[in-house]
């Protein structure tokens, strides 16, 4: 007789050709066929294992070899275990008939894929043991262990992992094969206790007591489970090593009775990985939100403090106001352009994650677009420069307003002294007394009078120019201005009428007076207008002066130059004016006459006209020393524009190389991205070590600040141009920075090696003609074409070509960045989990149920997951709804953005 083990090692083979493990058995399980303890096991634990089935077709079998002999329960067992049916039985007693039904069972066997080699119909038919066990055995690998799987290996292996995955955890158990593994019980007991600890006590069983532990096992087993006993406790216990395929058909009826719960525990992991990658996205999606909040918020509050144009009165509250937008710009603005930076790094991220999940696109909630912030940063962005604008502005006016004001001021205190006790004057009735000659010296008084008042007519008309400048410009004390211009204006009439009613007066009495000295009277004509100019001479030798540049001081001071030539011409005037009153005194002396006074013609005496002259010999230096004084700082603010410009124009060329050498590596990069995004890391540094050059040109632009300078011809660039682009070049290298992390989080995510990925960057930049980035519409369509897609121009090409843009261009700009592009291609041959996946799995927890309790989600999922669905779940309202039931379908779909959650 041929051994039926020996044999029996090259006897089963999968379908698929993978030859099973039987070729592996080694010498020792040959040397035990011949103990007789092998074949005792086989016979109880195959005989209880083919009766489990049997009795589902209401009949068993009490014999194993004499049972199967007609072939009848045989083709029953096979039908049973198949759910196939095997062609019709032949019922005669003949020895014939009982070989046909062997062998129409044996064809079945063979037909699922299973080669028998050494067992025939006749053995079979004969009752011997051996064959009959193997033919059992064979049964057994095929329909109950060939199919098991788990992570990758099957069979008796995938069985063993199993086992050894299920009581890792559990003390004094440590299964390695299927038989000296198996001698204590405790592995039966751990399986047992790993899927329904309610119905044993682990902790109580003992390693030195395997018969209770086995017998244990076996009760329950067979109590609550409905697998059979097939071993008696003394069986194993008795002998050295178990046998293996009594211990693996046993095991193998405790793998398909947890079965349901391997099935739950899968789809609980593939719900939890769902719901890792979701929670995750939720927490970015909230710290977006929060970042753009309170990036919008800050903007909000700031706008109002920039677009504020409510003016100073004071040049030093002006200038306070400007010292907080330096504070702004320096202190409160740079952690703001940062953080906006950011947000667009932690969209762009979130967007990525969410594409490699295959979920929907994130939209941040009403007004937290990232093209919403960007267009409150450029409000303001615009508000700031126009209110740096309106302050140097208002600088310029209250500088101007204190000019005009102090002006003023000078030329009504001129003013007001030489009207003083005019009016006193003009209302005298010194002519009623006078004799004639009195008379007529005090009608060429009051002529000389009047042609002072005249020459005075232009101080008046320049003051009220001021007084209306003063007004027009806002100047904060404008009121108590027009109170003095109003006063003085009036106060001119008065006299203007009063010199008036006096020469009508003097008029009358003319024909009575004759006597008038002619020398007083020329002395009196030729001191008013001297007097006169040399008044106006102090006024603009103490007149303040504001300058802008060089080119103005120096005009001044030309001016002031042509002023001292004039001074020898004036002396020689005055030399002549007090001639006359020098000869009036020489007249009188050699005459005798006695003199009643001063000249009646005029006030100005000589003393009062050389005491003016020193006066004006004394501002003239000062003039010129004030001249020379601001003539310096012009030079140095002349020296601090070209400080500014040289550093402005080295600055402004190299921001722009920079930027258009960003723009040609993020086209023409070489090597791995890991060594691309080294290499633009050590760009950005070079870039940021170049800060202390922006700083020191800050420093200079200060300077110039301070010094009000507001105009520089050395250069066409200003700070805020300069500054825009500083910011735009940190932006733009950390944007790129963030591409090339995207484009590694979606190789790694999807699989694309470094070679696929050059192809793409390859095709990408051979079809982006103008280096701009991007492909249009018409460059990705010729891009599609070379990759082999049916994109023609016809219609169905148009409509597939159609397709494809909706997916890498969502908001249908009309053009396909790189990262889109690598989404596309990638996604195209990667799969993903997908609603219908999540459903399945949840149907699974919930024992194929429309509905899922809280209970259920409790015990399948961990804690935090399971009252993360409980949360989001809404109840569920189908016919067959239970109180507390929840609809999982339309929470899978929400996850997948097919409906709102």
């Amino acid at each position: 007789m041929v051994d039926y083990h020996a044999s029996n090692n090259q006897a089963l083979y999968s379908a698929g050709g993978q030859q099973t493990y039987m070729e592996q058995e080694n010498d020792w399980d040959r040397d035990l066929l011949l103990d007789p303890a092998w074949e005792k096991q086989q016979r109880k634990t195959f005989t209880a294992w083919c009766n489990s089935h049997l009795r589902k077709a209401g009949t068993q079998i009490e014999n194993i070899e004499e049972d199967f002999r007609d072939g009848l329960k045989l083709m029953l067992l096979l039908e049973v275990i198949s759910g196939e049916r095997l062609p019709k039985p032949e019922r005669g007693k003949m020895r014939v008939h009982k070989i046909n039904n062997v062998n129409k069972a044996l064809d079945f066997i063979a037909s699922k894929g299973v080669k028998l080699v050494s067992i025939g119909a006749e053995e079979i038919v004969d009752g011997n043991a051996k064959m009959t066990l193997g033919m059992i055995w064979t049964i057994i690998l095929r329909f109950a262990i060939q199919d098991i799987s788990v992570e990758e290996t099957s069979a008796k292996e995938g069985l063993l992992l199993w086992c050894q995955r299920k009581t890792a955890p559990y003390k004094n158990v440590n299964v390695q094969n299927f038989h000296i593994s198996w001698k204590d019980g405790l592995a039966f007991n751990a399986l047992i206790h790993r899927h329904r600890p309610e119905l044993i006590d682990y902790d109580k069983l003992r390693k030195d007591d395997p018969v209770t532990n086995l017998n244990n096992a076996f009760e329950v087993a067979e109590r609550y489970l409905d697998i059979p006993k097939m071993l008696d406790a003394e069986d194993i216990v008795g002998t050295l090593r178990p046998d293996e395929k009594a211990i693996m058909t046993y095991v193998s009826c405790f793998y398909h009775a947890f079965s349901g719960a391997q099935k739950a525990e899968t789809a609980a992991n593939r719900i939890c990985k769902v719901l890792a990658v979701n929670q995750e996205n939720e927490h970015l999606m909230e710290d977006y939100e929060k970042l753009a909040s309170d990036l919008l918020e800050w903007i909000r509050r700031t706008i109002p403090w920039l677009e504020n144009r409510a003016p100073e009165k004071t040049m030093t509250e002006m200038q306070q106001k400007l010292e907080d937008f330096r504070d702004y710009r320096r202190v409160h603005k740079p952690p703001k352009v940062q953080e906006k930076c950011q947000l667009e790094i932690n969209f762009n991220t979130l967007q990525t994650k969410l594409r490699l999940s295959n979920r929907p696109a994130f939209m941040p909630s009403e007004g937290r677009m990232v093209s919403d912030i960007n267009g409150a940063w450029h409000k303001l962005e615009g508000a700031e420069k126009g209110y740096e604008e309106w302050l140097l502005n208002e600088i310029r006016r209250l500088e101007r307003l204190d000019h005009l004001a102090e002006k003023f001021r000078q030329k009504a205190a001129i003013h007001e002294s030489w009207t003083d006790g005019k009016e006193a004057m003009l209302t005298q009735k010194d002519y009623e007394t006078a004799s004639l000659s009195e008379i007529k010296a005090l009608l060429k008084k009051h002529e000389a009078f009047e042609s002072d008042l005249a020459a005075h007519q232009d101080r008046v008309e320049q003051i009220a120019a001021i007084a209306q400048e003063l007004n027009e410009l806002d100047y904060y004390d404008s009121q108590s201005v027009n109170a003095r211009c109003q006063k003085i204006c009036e106060q001119w009439d008065v006299l203007g009428s009063l010199t008036q009613s006096r020469r009508e007066s003097l008029e009358r009495t003319e024909k009575q007076l004759e006597s008038i000295d002619e020398l007083y009277l020329e002395y009196a004509k030729r001191a008013a207008p001297f007097n006169n100019w040399m008044e106006g001479a102090m006024e603009d030798l103490q007149d303040m002066f504001i300058v802008h540049n060089i080119e103005e001081i120096q005009g001044l001071i030309t001016a002031h130059d042509q002023f001292k030539s004039t001074l020898p011409e004036a002396n020689k005037e005055r030399e002549a004016i007090q001639a006359i009153q020098a000869e009036v005194q020489k007249i009188a002396q050699y005459n005798g006459i006695k003199l009643a006074g001063n000249n009646p013609y005029t006030s100005i005496t000589p003393q009062s006209i050389d005491k003016k002259w020193e006066k004006v010999q004394q501002l003239v230096p000062q003039r010129d020393q004030a001249l020379q004084e601001e003539l310096a700082r012009q030079q140095s603010n002349d020296h601090l524009r070209r400080q500014f410009a040289n550093q402005a124009n080295m600055i402004g060329p190299w921001i722009q190389n920079k930027m258009e050498e960003i723009g040609r590596i993020s086209i023409e990069m070489n090597g791995t991205l890991e060594d691309q995004l080294t290499h633009l890391r050590q760009y950005e540094q070079s870039i940021i070590e170049y800060k202390p050059k922006i700083d020191q040109l800050e420093g200079d632009h200060q300077l110039i600040q301070e010094a009000l300078i507001f105009d520089n011809k050395y250069t066409a660039y200003t700070m805020e141009h300069l500054r825009v682009g500083w910011e735009q070049l940190l932006t733009t290298i950390a944007r790129t920075i963030n591409e090339i992390e995207n484009q590694i989080l979606t190789r790694d995510a999807k699989g694309i090696s470094q070679e696929q990925l050059h192809e793409y960057r390859t095709s990408f930049n051979h079809f982006d003609k103008d280096h701009s980035g991007v492909l249009q519409a018409e460059e990705f369509k010729a891009c599609l074409i070379s990759l082999g897609y049916d994109v023609e121009n016809d219609k169905q090409g148009d409509a597939e070509f159609a397709r494809i843009m909706g997916i890498v261009d969502p908001n249908n700009s009309g053009a396909v960045t790189f990262q889109a592009f690598i989404d596309f291609m990638s996604r195209e041959t990667t799969d993903t989990d997908t609603a219908d996946q999540v459903i399945a799995s949840f149907k699974i927890l919930a024992g194929d149920k429309n509905y899922i309790t809280a209970e259920e989600l409790r015990r399948e999922l961990p804690p935090d997951q399971a009252e993360y669905c409980i949360a989001r779940m809404a109840p569920y309202s189908g016919p067959d709804a239970v109180p507390g039931a929840l609809d999982y379908m339309s929470f899978s779909t929400a996850l997948y953005g097919e409906s709102d959650l």
